[in-house]
């Protein structure tokens, strides 16, 4: 036999990663630690993000983790960005619908600078005036042009449908016109609501083993203010909808659906992963991709899956297609739907997905930087420290039925949300 080959006969070895827990200064960290390459991967987010926005300052914690790296301390945003290049480290920030999250890949010789650099960004950062009109700019022009498309107005439609109450229901990077209107106030005041000592999630990969991790933590967020963010407003129910169009001329339409999904704990999350992707997340092995568009050529393309936010899945699927074909393809999509609920999967399709998740389990761990925003996910979705170990066992113990259990219970035909932003024929 080859070596490294696992006879058919054997049961294929479980998927493990040799996780540490690390405590320094009040904060928890994960560690993987992996001296086979010197570089180092640091990940950390806070709840809040754009959640955390005001009425009308709308994407105040989108331009806030823009500006971060645009200068801070001493150095303006030229200087502040040769001093990245020269050490070839990699530091970046982003906020999301409910995370504000930052994070550093560098050598391990290059590690004195890179805390340094983020220490600095976090709390020192100079908005100056005219690095703030560049990213603002930037931003303007990138909400404009989401609103172009029709996939870019049956997205905003779909969720400001869905929680029109809440900011879940908000582009978690703001319009073009409270980009446009927010002051340089909100922006700081965004970052002294998230910069704090408490309420850290930290994840870390690579050439770095515990104890010098507890130092670098210590030395990454010196300086930041005590106490946690403010809690942002939970996720109420998604409010369904029924069908909406919005008109926009163009010879496509784009087609938002979804539905209400269950939260990360739910006893059922695993077997409702496996379920949506034989029903839409399997590419063309997918019950959706086949019969759209193998079957009856109505689409190039069609998915959907749970889409987490407040540790909440929501379903979520799309399609673009002719506007003579929308109706169509919605009937065939809502049958798919319905069959699944009432009929579950096939002994065949639960193998088969079940053996696509827990052989491609791997590839989302092939280097450091994607192992600490792995392992920094499971945190945000309140992942106990083994339950990736067990990950593959669990969805092999997964039965036929329990797939049909979970589907029964979660999917809603009749219940489907569904935004059309085009010209859709017969809608």
């Amino acid at each position: 036999m080859t070596p490294g080959l696992t006879p058919a006969t054997e049961a294929p070895r479980a998927f493990a990663l040799p996780i540490q827990v690390v405590e320094a200064n009040g904060i928890t960290a994960w560690l993987v630690e992996d001296h086979a390459v010197p570089v180092v991967s640091l990940a950390w987010s806070w709840r809040g993000g754009a959640a955390l926005d005001p009425q009308g300052e709308e994407g105040a914690a989108a331009m806030a983790a823009a500006l971060l790296t645009e200068g801070a301390g001493p150095l303006r945003a030229d200087a502040f960005a040769d001093a990245l290049r020269d050490e070839a480290i990699s530091l970046s920030f982003g906020a999301d619908r409910d995370n504000f999250e930052g994070g550093f890949r560098a050598l391990a010789d290059a590690l004195p600078e890179a805390v340094r650099l983020a220490r600095l960004a976090m709390t020192a950062p100079r908005l100056d005036e005219d690095a703030v009109e560049r990213v603002r700019a930037r931003a303007v022009a990138s909400a404009r042009r989401a609103l172009e498309t029709p996939r870019g107005q049956a997205g905003r439609g779909f969720w400001a449908r869905a929680y029109p109450e809440h900011p879940a229901g908000r582009p978690s990077s703001g319009t073009a016109e409270s980009l446009t209107a927010l002051p340089a106030a909100a922006i700081r005041g965004a970052i002294g609501r998230q910069m704090r000592r408490e309420g850290l999630l930290v994840c870390a990969a690579g050439a770095i083993g515990p104890e010098a991790l507890r130092a670098l933590i210590g030395e990454v967020f010196a300086g930041l203010p005590e106490g946690a963010p403010p809690a942002p407003a939970a996720l109420p129910g998604f409010r369904g909808f029924g069908q909406q169009v919005i008109p926009v001329a163009s010879p496509q339409s784009a087609v938002v659906f979804g539905q209400e999904g269950l939260p990360a704990e739910d006893p059922d999350w695993e077997a409702t992963q496996v379920m949506l992707r034989i029903l839409a997340g399997g590419g063309f092995a997918s019950r959706l991709m086949h019969a759209v568009r193998e079957q009856r050529g109505l689409a190039y393309g069609i998915g959907a899956g749970l889409d987490v936010m407040f540790r909440r899945g929501v379903i979520v699927g799309s399609v673009a297609t002719e506007n003579a074909r929308v109706a169509e393809t919605l009937s065939v999509t809502r049958d798919e739907w319905r069959r699944m609920a009432e009929q579950g999967p096939t002994d065949a399709e639960r193998e088969d997905a079940v053996a696509y998740l827990t052989g491609s389990l791997p590839l989302q761990f092939a280097d450091s930087r994607r192992v600490a925003d792995s392992l920094l996910t499971l945190r945000q979705n309140g992942r106990p420290v083994d339950w990736l170990a067990g990950r593959a066992a669990r969805l092999r113990a997964l039965s036929t039925a329990d797939l049909t259990r979970a589907a029964g219970r979660v999917l809603r035909a009749d219940g489907l949300s569904v935004v059309v932003a085009g010209q859709p024929v017969g809608l």
